[in-house]
């Protein structure tokens, strides 16, 4: 658009670089003339200001509650985090320990389903007195070979895992979480969290949580390997 030969951009800059015409002009201040972005009335510069000053409060306003949320989320998440913890480092039974680190991890963090399964290594060898327990069922190769190329947990869709049919209701999980279990560089087991909820694991979500988990739980289960 222009006026006169003048275009948009050179009003602009003329007035941007010479603060002092409205000084001279100030009766422009108050004829100036706006719509308003509530409705197709015409309001005064003055009003539009203040408009633009409550949008942007109002903006500020969602931007501190959203912060707020999200601290009262990570502080229940470190409550509970705590009370795994608290909960694992006080069963001295090794025989009870892997059905409580499963189960206290399930209530406390609302996964509807949790499995684990431990191997032995080339170094440490699963006691034989835990061989009758769920954690010493049988993992093909392939299956130990998939944890082992884990570098962090797997998130995503449950494409027929071998991991994701150790749940007990395997058939209705959707989407899964593997947590490879690691001691002294070896892999000697896998952490499985499951849902039935298609978005409650996926491939771009933040690790960060289960890398503490899967942490936790290799020093928690190492002690099952023979020393």
């Amino acid at each position: 658009m222009t006026l006169q030969g003048i275009t948009e951009d050179e009003i602009a800059n003329y007035l941007v670089h010479t603060p002092g015409f409205f000084e001279r002009n100030a009766q422009l201040l108050a004829s100036i003339q706006l719509t308003s972005p509530h409705g197709q009335r015409a309001v005064s510069l003055q009003e539009r200001q203040m408009e633009m000053l409550r949008d942007k409060i109002r903006g500020l306003e969602k931007r501190i509650m959203e912060m707020i949320r999200l601290s009262q989320e990570n502080e229940a998440i470190v409550e509970r985090l705590h009370r795994w913890v608290r909960a694992v480092m006080l069963t001295h039974d090794d025989r009870a320990l892997p059905e409580n680190l499963v189960e206290t991890l399930r209530h406390e963090f609302l996964i509807p389903q949790v499995a684990v399964r431990l191997w032995s290594t080339p170094e440490r060898a699963l006691r034989p007195e835990l061989a009758d327990l769920p954690i010493a069922a049988e993992v093909s190769e392939d299956a130990r070979s998939f944890a082992s190329s884990l570098n962090q947990p797997y998130c995503g869709l449950n494409a027929g895992f071998e991991a994701g049919k150790w749940l007990e209701d395997s058939a209705h999980i959707t989407s899964l979480a593997l947590i490879p279990l690691h001691h002294g560089g070896a892999c000697f087991g896998l952490l499985v969290l499951g849902s039935p909820d298609a978005t409650r694991y996926t491939s771009d979500m933040g690790v960060d949580f289960l890398l503490q988990v899967g942490d936790v739980s290799s020093a928690a289960l190492s002690r099952l390997l023979t020393a």
